[in-house]
């Protein structure tokens, strides 16, 4: 369970110059609003903020970033696609940093639709991903995740922190007063984000395609935007499970009834 301690995050991992970052939960759940979770990668004394979230949560972000690090060492910001509750708050996040903001290409075309006109700082990720280089030597593996749900998504790897964050693949939905940080029994949570994924997930090709881009990578943390985070044997376990689920097209006559 969350706990007074918890709201104002934890470090996954922390070694030398690096530390990988949950940036916490509300302190008061809102009934209505979809958890999220926000993450903060350091690297040799400069900052990537991962899915900073909406402008509702803007505030309290803002606040516990400044815990771990000045604003104005906020190099990248890193957008894992186009909904509201990770990106909504661009706008913001682009007047209190000078960094640079990475999204699928396909969502650029969006961006003024949530009060953007200057794009210089925008930088679409091609189809395949690649790579964000960070302060230092380490480099983030971009992992397309297209139609998982969204049709230009980006998961990535640190091979520092060995943290793999999913974006919305792991997402979970937390009944009220449930919510807590690390998934400790694998089938109970699983009751609790099988029908998020086989509604929003668009097939078990596509989640089978995903799951081939992970090959020979080291993973001890797996981090989705909605949920809890899956370490140990619980990353196997989650991976296992998602490559045999039939979700999405697969189920639409199921939908249809």
């Amino acid at each position: 369970m969350i706990n007074s301690n918890d709201i104002n995050g934890k470090i996954l991992f922390q070694d030398g110059g690096h530390q990988f970052i949950w940036l916490g939960a509300d302190e008061v759940e809102e009934q209505g609003v979809v958890q999220t979770n926000q993450y903060l990668i350091i690297s040799n004394g400069r900052g990537t903020l991962v899915d900073p979230g909406g402008i509702h949560l803007f505030a309290r972000v803002i606040a516990l970033v400044s815990r771990y690090i000045d604003l104005d060492k906020i190099d990248n910001i890193f957008f894992s696609h186009q909904d509201p509750d990770v990106s909504s708050g661009i706008a913001l996040w682009l007047g209190v940093t000078k960094a640079k903001v990475y999204i699928s290409e396909l969502w650029l075309r969006f961006i003024p639709h949530f009060g953007i006109v200057n794009q210089d700082r925008i930088v679409g990720i091609e189809g395949l991903g690649g790579s964000l280089k960070l302060a230092g030597s380490t480099d983030l593996k971009l992992i397309p995740a297209h139609f998982l749900h969204s049709a230009g998504c980006y998961s990535f790897f640190d091979p520092v922190s060995c943290v793999l964050f999913t974006s919305d693949i792991g997402a979970a939905v937390f009944p009220t007063g449930n919510q807590y940080i690390f998934v400790e029994d694998f089938d109970e949570h699983r009751k609790i984000m099988e029908g998020f994924h086989r509604r929003y997930m668009s097939s078990n090709k596509a989640a089978k395609k995903w799951i081939s881009k992970l090959d020979g990578l080291n993973i001890k943390y797996l981090a989705p935007q909605h949920g809890a985070i899956f370490k140990d044997e619980n990353v196997k376990k989650f991976l296992d499970w998602f490559a045999g689920l039939q979700c999405g097209i697969d189920i639409i006559d199921e939908i249809y009834e």
